[in-house]
């Protein structure tokens, strides 16, 4: 069924969808990094940092407008009433956000850094398939999930190199056990 509808009414549903989508990808972005494991944790402080490991504070800065961004695009894709694809661009683009969100779970959590590895490859390969989904429906939408690709990919490089320079950490949780020993 086509509808018609003007630029006005188009211009209100994209708020309205945006009042939702935004808030939610921000809160499930949250969620999974409050509920996943924490950068904080002793395992993380212990392993070696790669040289292209950024200060803490900009992931969160980062994250914040990534979210942001995501939110508008998503919003601009369920605005988009009786576009085709529409319904199966969103639906991916939902297996694809869950599974992005479970890395810092399989990272930080589980002390998986292959996982992780993993789990960031497929990743960026759904991200890929949401963006040209996207780009079938709203073109402006696909181009604003560009950045949160290359993201994703600077991700998934700084997680190939917390492997490569911590292999023996690798699913292996620091502890603060001490063994005594007695002569």
């Amino acid at each position: 069924m086509n509808v018609l509808a003007s630029k006005g009414q188009l211009r209100a549903s994209f708020f309205r969808w945006a009042l939702f989508t935004v808030p939610a990808c921000l809160l499930i972005g949250f969620l999974a990094g409050q509920i996943g494991g924490s950068p904080d944790s002793l395992w993380f402080q212990s392993l070696t940092k790669p040289d292209i490991f950024p200060e803490p504070k900009w992931f969160g800065i980062v994250w914040s407008i990534l979210f942001v961004m995501i939110g508008l695009a998503v919003a601009l894709v369920c605005a988009a009433w009786g576009a085709r694809g529409r319904k199966a661009a969103l639906v991916v683009f939902v297996l694809h956000f869950l599974l992005a969100q479970s890395w810092t779970a399989v990272f930080f959590g589980a002390y998986q850094m292959t996982y992780g590895l993993y789990v960031l490859i497929a990743a960026v390969v759904t991200a890929i398939i949401v963006i040209a989904l996207f780009w079938r429906v709203r073109q402006l939408a696909a181009l604003m999930l560009v950045p949160y690709l290359a993201w994703l990919c600077f991700a998934t490089l700084l997680n190939y190199e917390f492997l490569k320079l911590n292999p023996d950490a690798d699913g292996q949780e620091t502890t603060q056990a001490v063994q005594r020993i007695e002569f």
